[in-house]
C-alpha cells in the first residue's frame, strides 16, 4: 500500500518503539518514526538470523553465514544479494536501488554494507551503512 496523496512519510512508515529499546528522560519508552524507524527496521532484518524468532521463523537474513568468509569480490556479491533479497521480503516500505559491500578503511575485519534506498511513494533517495564484522581465520589447529 502506497501513501495517499497529501500523506506524510510518518503516516506511511508509522511510529513504534525504537531499536534498540530505550527510555526517554521522563521514563517513557523511546519511539522512532519516519526514515529513522525504517533504518532501524532494516538493521533489525539484517541483524536477525532466520529461526531466532519462534513466531516468525523465516524472519531475518543469513548474513551470519559470511562471518568466516574471506573478503573477496565473490563474497561481496553474495552478501549484496542476501541483503537485497532479505530487505525485499521483510521491508516492503522501501525499494532498494543499490547495495555495495566494501572493507572499512581503518578496520581489517569490518565490512561496510552501503544500502541506497527510496521510501515507496517518495522520490528522496536515502542511504544506510550497516556494519558487518568478520572473524579472522586463525590458521590451522
Amino acid at each position: 500500500m502506497l501513501p495517499q496523496k497529501g500523506a506524510t512519510v510518518h503516516d506511511f512508515v508509522g511510529r513504534g518503539w525504537s531499536f534498540p529499546l530505550g527510555v526517554t528522560a521522563n521514563g517513557t519508552i523511546a519511539t522512532a518514526g519516519g526514515a529513522r524507524k525504517l533504518e532501524q527496521a532494516m538493521s533489525l532484518v539484517l541483524s536477525t538470523y532466520p529461526g531466532e524468532r519462534p513466531f516468525r521463523p523465516a524472519f531475518g537474513s543469513k548474513l551470519r553465514d559470511f562471518v568466516y568468509e574471506s573478503a573477496s569480490a565473490v563474497v561481496f556479491a553474495r552478501i549484496e544479494q542476501e541483503v537485497r533479497e532479505s530487505l525485499s521480503i521483510w521491508e516492503p516500505r522501501t525499494e532498494v536501488s543499490e547495495v555495495r559491500v566494501h572493507p572499512a578503511p581503518d578496520s581489517e575485519h569490518l565490512l561496510l554494507i552501503d544500502i541506497t534506498y527510496v521510501i515507496k511513494g517518495e522520490n528522496d533517495q536515502r542511504n544506510l551503512v550497516h556494519p558487518f564484522y568478520t572473524i579472522p581465520d586463525e590458521g590451522s589447529d
